[in-house]
């Protein structure tokens, strides 16, 4: 194994996070981005607690922790990002990776080209931490596991899969990419990121985010930091936290209570921890502990990790 599990988890988790804070560097801080770190966390915390995904449980902990969350406003992006804990959860198995990626979207709405989008993301997280990816291949895998559709995903994807093969540089994906549906751009410039740096975190998220003077329109404030979160989980997942640079880790650590550093790495172990199967977990493990606390040495040495398809308790 290249990466431990654990560190994939974290670099996914983590990689969210970057992917908007260096947007926000440039740009203003962004509501919805707060929503989704709390909508996310709640639905982590939930999968840590029950081992399973239980919808009622996660809108319950929404209703009791966060009463007045807005799911109106940019409901398809808290929606896609709030599922990447189950797509870490469920990485190992695509049928019930697909079953519980679909399932969690009936929380919100049943948008085909949110649907879409959030497979071809769970997907591709859960190639990574399977270390199954292959430059080459992932796209059409990933199109086999979004299946049929009436969107234009699919076709877009097929696009930026030429465009890698071309050798395409970034401007002029940028150019052709920047005409299409907002969704479609936006997974397009992900996946051409991703796969055209693979091996660098740091350039494949500056490379995501650094998309000139279009940013500066009000219009593309969001549309920037999506790609750039969501850029961020896929590189996130396949270089670990070792491939992150350390300076951009202390980066995170004032971006506010649910999205602290120290709070996103501890979610990250518990759930690691309970989808290995560890026996004898303190039953409040799960819940995220207070801004600048860590765990204890003792708690620390109940964490066990397990390799991808080793038996375990679930």
């Amino acid at each position: 194994m290249r990466y431990s599990l654990v560190s994939r988890f974290r670099g996914t988790l983590l990689g969210v996070l970057l992917g908007q804070t260096l947007t926000q560097r440039y740009q203003q801080q962004s509501q919805i981005f707060t929503d989704v770190g709390k909508i996310a966390v709640l639905g982590a915390e939930s999968l840590v607690a029950l081992g399973k995904l239980d919808l009622d449980d996660w809108l319950k902990r929404q209703l009791q922790k966060s009463p007045h969350l807005d799911t109106t406003v940019g409901i398809s992006t808290q929606v896609i990002l709030a599922t990447i804990p189950v797509a870490l959860f469920f990485h190992e198995n695509k049928i019930k990776l697909r079953q519980n990626l679909l399932h969690v979207l009936e929380i919100w709405e049943d948008d085909p080209i949110v649907r879409d989008v959030t497979l071809a993301l769970g997907y591709a997280i859960a190639q990574s931490l399977l270390e199954q990816i292959e430059p080459r291949t992932l796209i059409p895998q990933t199109i086999s596991f979004i299946g049929e559709t009436e969107t234009s995903i699919p076709q877009q994807l097929l696009k930026v899969n030429e465009l890698l093969k071309q050798g395409a540089a970034l401007e002029k994906v940028q150019a052709e990419l920047s005409r299409e549906e907002e969704w479609s751009h936006i997974i397009g410039m992900a996946f051409y990121c991703f796969l055209s740096t693979l091996e660098d975190f740091g350039l494949t998220v500056l490379r995501a985010i650094g998309n000139g003077d279009i940013w500066k329109q009000d219009s593309w404030y969001l549309r920037s930091q999506t790609i750039g979160a969501i850029t961020g989980a896929l590189s996130g997942a396949y270089n670990s936290t070792v491939g992150i640079p350390v300076k951009w880790q202390i980066w995170l650590s004032p971006c506010g209570e649910m999205t602290n550093f120290s709070q996103m790495l501890e979610l990250a172990d518990a759930l690691v921890a309970v989808w290995s199967g560890v026996y004898g977990l303190d039953p409040n493990a799960h819940k995220i502990q207070e801004e600048g606390s860590i765990m204890s040495d003792e708690e620390a040495n109940l964490c066990v990790y397990a390799a991808p398809r080793v038996i375990r308790s679930r």
